[in-house]
């Protein structure tokens, strides 16, 4: 399958919507059954310079793009924590395990390694989604720790990890 990983853009909030209420990927993000595009589209418009998000797009043979994906890393705005960010992701249910995760990792991580030069990348997620606690190790981060009833997922409290990438070099 062949996809593109670009800047995201006012146009894509429809389908950021619809991944964000998507069964199989909003019980693993902060998103909800009522969320609107007007919020999407206000989050995009609303970004500032330490804001970088990406997205994961498919092109149909008319040429109109759809996105399957979409990765954000937002650089801490605190001058003590500059040399620090949180990424965020999520991926399509229909284009899981075909590498989108990982190519928007990479494009995220490239963003955070050779043109920010951050030290500290973290996220968190939740203790059970072992997929992407897999990927996430893959990309070579590490868990620091447990995030105690951190959110509510189907009317139950949900752990989360900790996990962070630390630059040594």
């Amino acid at each position: 399958m062949e996809f593109a990983i670009r800047p995201i853009c006012l146009k894509d909030a429809p389908d950021i919507n619809e991944i964000r209420r998507m069964s199989g990927v909003m019980e693993n993000i902060l998103g909800i059954p009522s969320e609107t595009v007007s919020n999407n589209e206000r989050f995009i418009s609303n970004m500032d310079g330490n804001a970088h998000e990406f997205v994961a797009v498919i092109t149909d043979e008319n040429g109109k793009e759809k996105v399957i994906g979409c990765a954000g890393l937002n650089v801490y705005a605190s001058p003590r924590m500059r040399h620090s960010a949180g990424i965020g992701i999520m991926v399509h249910k229909a284009y899981q395990g075909m590498g989108v995760g990982q190519k928007l990792m990479e494009g995220v991580l490239d963003l955070a390694d050779n043109w920010l030069m951050l030290v500290r990348v973290e996220l968190t997620v939740y203790t059970d989604n072992e997929k992407a606690i897999r990927l996430y190790e893959k990309m070579g981060f590490v868990r620091e720790g447990v995030k105690r009833k951190a959110a509510i997922r189907r009317g139950q409290y949900a752990d989360e990890y900790i996990m962070a990438r630390i630059r040594n070099d």
